[in-house]
């Protein structure tokens, strides 16, 4: 059996478990690269994408931001960021994601379970299952937020990745400000 595709045929071999997952994958891209960094720009360019139009259309939502001097302009919202944190157990997750909120160094953490690792340490491929963290936070405690988890991680280099927000809604963008400390 296979999957028809406008530009082909995908192989059966495609698991189940994958397909569930890209919803996911293409989640955590879009996260990870943003939609700036997928389309070319409009005013620079005639090459037309599907989304070419989604920009303009999202800056035109009530309570939405995007683009550049979205976020900076608001005094009700500071510049924020996501911040990807891996753990090796769902216990480890909780409780490191529980204090990071409680002690206000992120709005909202997100856990996602069954995340795998491959990774090359100690000259040695690895492979690991782990949960990922998706904190949200302001860009000024990325720094506080490293130390703590630093410190409270089992790992003895844990992941600390931060991208920044550089538009969405503005409701959740001023809940963010003042579920943090300054």
């Amino acid at each position: 059996m296979t999957l028809k595709i406008r530009s082909g045929t995908v192989p059966s071999i495609i698991s189940s478990s994958l397909c569930r997952r890209l919803p996911l994958v293409g989640a955590l891209c879009m996260l990870s690269f943003g939609l700036t960094n997928l389309t070319p720009s409009l005013s620079s360019s005639s090459f037309k994408t599907p989304w070419s139009g989604f920009s303009r259309q999202l800056s035109s939502v009530k309570g939405i931001h995007s683009g550049s001097g979205g976020m900076e302009g608001n005094s009700n919202t500071v510049p924020s960021i996501v911040v990807y944190v891996t753990v090796p157990t769902k216990e480890a997750g909780k409780k490191l994601a529980e204090s990071i909120v409680t002690g206000k160094l992120a709005a909202c953490v997100n856990r996602v379970p069954g995340v795998e690792s491959v990774y090359q340490w100690e000259g040695k491929i690895q492979t690991d299952s782990e949960e990922l963290l998706i904190i949200k936070t302001r860009e000024s405690l990325l720094e506080p937020l490293k130390e703590h988890v630093k410190a409270n991680h089992e790992y003895d280099v844990p992941e600390v990745i931060a991208m920044p927000i550089t538009g969405g809604s503005l409701q959740y963008l001023e809940w963010l400000k003042n579920s943090t400390r300054d």
